[in-house]
């Protein structure tokens, strides 16, 4: 019996600690988002502007890797069986977007804009060739485009 309860509780701490973890890299990433609110970052090819005022036109990306927790994993699997959405892979993917953009826009230092914007995932580890996934990678990378100042 003691040894049910220990591995109850450590699945019980494990997943919270989980949630915690995930729970502030989202407002890590609200936080980084509402301070590059003003730089956008469209698909389009270009932002409306001429090619007499771009002043500097840069590669940027940004890309990154988020592995799902363990505890997350196992109800994952659970849901898999019985069918429906799949939460925690869902919110592993839009972490990893979301923070690839954001690397993306810290590399862009300065830009207007950064136009041509794809964003692209794909699982990794050694999870990645079997049935489920370890981690997820993902990048992001467009054109920082920097516009002349009138006068």
């Amino acid at each position: 019996m003691f040894d049910l309860i220990t591995l109850l509780l450590l699945i019980l701490v494990g997943y919270t600690a989980g949630t915690i973890f995930e729970r502030r890299h989202y407002r890590s990433i609200r936080e980084r988002e509402a301070a590059y609110l003003n730089l956008p970052a469209i698909t389009l090819k270009n932002g409306g502007y001429t090619d007499a005022e771009v002043a500097n036109a840069t590669l940027v990306y940004g890309n990154a890797v988020i592995s799902i927790d363990y505890f997350k994993r196992i109800l994952a699997s659970l849901r898999n069986i019985f069918g429906g959405t799949v939460k925690s892979y869902e919110s592993l993917i839009d972490r990893a977007r979301r923070e690839a953009v954001l690397r993306m826009k810290e590399k862009a230092d300065g830009a207007t804009v950064i136009v041509n914007v794809r964003i692209e995932t794909a699982a990794i580890g050694k999870r990645a060739n079997k049935k489920g996934v370890g981690c997820v990678e993902a990048i992001a990378y467009g054109t920082a485009v920097t516009l002349r100042t009138p006068g």
